[in-house]
């Protein structure tokens, strides 16, 4: 299967793949559409898995 390479600059949404003209009108479509999903992504502490190797 061969995906369209149309429209493509524009940015989409990770949850349901419809793309937006702009960034504003995105986060205003996850805010009303996936308020749940992204406020429960948001709110997660991110940290190192045990066994992480930190390279500095």
């Amino acid at each position: 299967m061969v995906l369209p390479i149309v429209d493509e600059y524009k940015p989409k949404c990770y949850v349901c793949n419809n793309a937006f003209d702009t960034i504003e009108l995105l986060r205003e479509h996850q805010k009303t559409k996936h308020a749940e999903f992204v406020s429960y992504h948001e709110n997660q502490k991110r940290e190192p898995a045990p066994g992480d190797v930190t390279v500095f």
